[in-house]
């Protein structure tokens, strides 16, 4: 299939240049967008040729809600190449949270041995964020380890791969519904779900999805997602919410800390317990 490869160019201030990419990211899925990749300007982005919104893409740059942030962007046909292809040759190699639990390709165990780890997860990672080799997700993944999910629901939200609803049914959640914008994230999703035999209920689209929920309530709610979305969200996640549900969310930088805990007590959610691994900071509240 034929792609664009579009050349984003953020200016912004240096601090703010990660929190740019990702909410760039995110948004532009909704013009299509499968993947990206970081460069020194800002991102290079991918969009099949008969899926590009360019009006929506505009939009997205002129409504940017990141003060003081301007972005230009390049357009040129991509490479003909198969870009899923790429990514299955180049995999990862395995990754362990703690002694418990293995992440892994199937394609670059080496003399890995499974049977030393309580879980295994494989991940066939379709350009989807999320294998655990990102710090956030790995604090997430290590987070759901230290809880009792025997019987619980969660709710999964920008599952990426599935990587942590898969996670919470391998640790015993009874149900677990995920969602995300990208449509090849959320056929990622199901596909990992079933080469990992559990069932996950994945849904297509942003947070107002949860609006189709009216009255179902989650035990835990996960949501590894960049700062301006978490701090739109978090009101949505808090209604599927109710006395003593975790909320555990990471994708921020610990200097955001501060203002995504002042977003969570407003809604009644308060912090119990936080891990940060380089820059960045995962945070679990509770709903009291």
């Amino acid at each position: 299939m034929k792609y664009f490869e579009v050349a984003f160019n953020i200016t912004t201030p240096q601090e703010h240049l990660q929190d740019a990419r990702d909410l760039l990211a995110a948004l532009a899925a909704e013009a299509g967008f499968e993947t990206f990749e970081d460069t020194p300007e800002g991102i290079m982005g991918y969009v099949q040729q008969g899926l590009f919104d360019e009006s929506a893409l505009q939009q997205v740059i002129k409504d940017f809600p990141l003060n003081g942030t301007t972005i230009e962007y390049s357009l040129r046909e991509a490479e003909d190449k198969d870009w899923n292809e790429q990514w299955e040759q180049e995999g990862f190699e395995p990754i362990a949270v703690g002694d418990r639990l293995l992440i892994h390709d199937g394609r670059h165990l080496g003399d890995v041995q499974l049977s030393h780890f309580q879980h295994v997860i494989e991940i066939d990672a379709h350009l989807a964020f999320g294998t655990g080799t990102h710090e956030t997700t790995r604090m997430m993944v290590s987070t759901l380890l230290d809880l009792d999910l025997t019987d619980k629901r969660v709710l999964d939200c920008g599952c990426g791969t599935g990587i942590l609803a898969i996670a919470a049914m391998k640790l015993g959640a009874a149900a677990c519904t995920a969602y995300d914008i990208d449509e090849w994230s959320v056929d990622n999703t199901r596909h990992n779900a079933v080469i990992n035999h559990v069932d996950i209920t994945p849904l297509l689209g942003d947070a107002t999805v949860l609006d189709n929920l009216a009255g179902q309530t989650f035990d835990v709610v996960l949501a590894n997602i960049n700062r301006n979305i978490l701090l739109a969200d978090m009101p949505r996640f808090r209604e599927h919410m109710r006395r003593n549900s975790i909320l555990i969310i990471s994708g921020f930088y610990q200097e955001d800390k501060a203002l995504l805990e002042a977003r969570a007590n407003e809604l009644g959610l308060q912090l119990v317990s936080q891990k940060e691994d380089q820059q960045w900071t995962c945070l679990l509240l509770v709903c009291r």
